[in-house]
Order: structure tokens, then C-alpha cells, then sequence
């Protein structure tokens, strides 16, 4: 990242107290299949700092797109380049690796129509768009591929 961090979108104080809320709800095991709360060490602080995720499943591969862009959250994790996965007992170490931008659009796709219910209103295009639609948005977009330690 340049000099200058990328923006990203704010919560409203009632988007806030849900993710709070739903995150608990997550943290004890609760939600839809794709539904975590990830942990992260946070950058200055070192301390866990958590928010709940869809987890992404794209041809055999798990990703984590940022929505809302470039969060204190998708800071830390590429200050840490490793996260946690948590919902109820489980938790799931990874990796992470950066996607390119090159790569991008069809993950973007691929998340957009398969959460749009929950997403859209952070994408400037509908979900129906073909990929090349995303190309100009890519580097609004932070996407994650999550990678199991060996």
C-alpha cells in the first residue's frame, strides 16, 4: 500500500451493532455455513480484534473479500498475513495470500452473486454483471485467499 491508505466504508452505528450482535451469535457457534468470525492481531495494539466474514468457497479454494474496502480489520490481517477462522469450538488457522488484481474480477463475481442479499450495497455494479464489469473496481476490493499452514 502507497503512502496514502485506500478508503474504505464506514458503518452505520445500526450496521455496527448488528455486526457486534451477529458476530456474538457466530462466536457461540451459530449462523449459515459460510458465516465466521475472524480474529486478527491488531497491528499497534497486539491485541485479537474480531468481525464476522462469508467465507468465500471458489473452485476448491476459500477466499475473503473485504466489501467494504480497506478496514482497520484488512489492515491488520495484511500486517499479520495470517488470521483465524472462529465459529462456536472450531477454529481454523491460515495464511493468507494477497490476490492480484489480475485475479480479482471473478472472485468479485463469484462473491457478488453468491451474497448479494448481504453485499451488494458495496458494489456499484448488480450481481448479475459479467466479470469484466469489476475490472475498474478491483483495487477497491481486497481479496484474501485463506491457505492452511502444513
Amino acid at each position: 500500500m502507497d503512502q496514502q491508505a485506500p478508503s474504505f466504508k464506514q458503518p452505520s452505528l445500526v450496521e455496527h451493532t448488528f455486526n457486534r450482535f451477529f458476530g456474538w451469535l457466530v462466536a457461540l457457534g451459530f449462523g449459515l455455513s459460510h458465516n465466521y468470525l475472524v480474529q486478527v492481531r491488531g497491528r499497534k495494539s497486539g491485541e485479537i480484534r474480531s468481525t464476522p466474514v462469508n467465507v468465500l468457497s471458489y473452485k476448491n479454494r476459500l477466499f475473503l473479500v473485504a466489501g467494504r474496502g480497506y478496514t482497520q480489520c484488512v489492515r491488520n490481517a495484511l500486517a499479520n498475513k495470517e488470521l483465524t477462522l472462529k465459529k462456536g469450538r472450531v477454529r481454523l488457522e491460515f495464511r493468507l495470500r494477497v490476490v492480484p488484481d489480475a485475479e480479482k474480477p471473478e472472485i468479485l463475481k463469484a462473491y457478488l452473486e453468491r451474497f448479494k442479499r448481504t453485499v451488494q450495497r458495496y458494489f456499484p455494479v448488480p450481481a448479475d454483471s459479467p466479470p469484466e464489469a469489476l475490472v475498474p473496481l478491483v483495487d477497491r476490493y481486497p481479496v484474501f485467499e485463506l491457505i492452511r499452514p502444513s
